[in-house]
């Protein structure tokens, strides 16, 4: 048996869906059900599994089947939903100008079945749709369904190249945008750089930070926290700052308070 995962836009989770009657690979499209609608979706990833490894996979409990492979046809509908996404857009950016609602529209889907379109949307605090809801129902005669966003999907969705110079991760591999916390820049000692260095596209810190996070952690643990008293070749001393790769601390002696000594945590008890 043989599990594909499977992305039905950008800004939504891919969803597993098994099968083992025909061959498909990575970045092919498939017609899938989702719990709602018929869908065509990209394979991102294909797993070899048992029955009993879906629970071990984190594989959703109410896992379907691949109902089949996309042909060209069903590829020329999405190019078609893809050159209406532009009117739709103005209908609803309009009306949301109408309302005067605090959101800001990035992007839009429909539902491969034309029953339902996503407005997938923006906004810093909770918006009251209904309204708009009602417009848009009786504009496009179809189930609407609006789904707010965060910013780092906005970048994912609209950016382009990232401050290193190349495709920002999330339009490429990376697929579940997590939390970057201050503290990840704190650890990897990189926060004196400013916020203007650390933000990405979407103005929050980069996902980057989260690549050696882990490294990082267990490399931290091996050295005393700050603060703390530590003996040294040259007498006692407080912890004052950390070198987390040269596996160092900086001590401030007891004997000599002017001095800052750079010593190995292999050299300190």
């Amino acid at each position: 048996m043989k599990a594909a995962l499977v992305e039905i836009n950008q800004w939504e989770k891919p969803i597993y869906y098994l099968f083992d009657n025909f061959d498909i690979k990575i970045n092919e499209y498939v017609v899938v059900e989702t719990s709602t609608n018929i869908e065509v979706g990209k394979i991102t990833d294909i797993k070899e599994i048992k029955k009993e490894e879906l629970d071990i996979l984190e594989i959703q409990s109410d896992i379907k089947n691949i109902k089949r492979k996309a042909t060209l046809k069903d590829l020329e509908k999405l190019e078609d939903f893809e050159k209406n996404k532009g009117k739709s857009f103005e209908i609803c950016r309009t009306l949301i100008e109408k309302h005067q609602l605090p959101m800001k529209l990035i992007d839009i889907h429909f539902s491969f079945d034309d029953k339902k379109i996503t407005f997938a949307f923006i906004a810093e605090s909770r918006v009251d749709f209904r309204q708009l809801v009602k417009d848009l129902t009786k504009n496009f005669q179809k189930n609407i369904r609006l789904q707010q966003l965060g910013v780092r999907d906005e970048a994912k969705i609209n950016g382009d190249v990232g401050a290193c110079g190349v495709i920002q991760c999330c339009k490429t591999h990376l697929r579940e945008l997590g939390n970057v916390s201050a503290e990840q820049a704190e650890i990897q000692q990189v926060s004196h750089r400013g916020p203007e260095r650390l933000s990405g596209i979407c103005n929050r810190l980069k996902c980057c930070l989260r690549y050696e996070n882990e490294l990082y952690d267990d490399l931290a643990k091996n050295l005393p926290a700050i603060g703390t008293t530590v003996k040294t070749p040259r007498g006692k001393g407080e912890v004052v700052e950390w070198h987390v790769l040269k596996q160092a601390v900086n001590v401030k002696l007891e004997e000599d308070q002017d001095t800052i000594l750079e010593v190995p945590v292999d050299k300190i008890n």
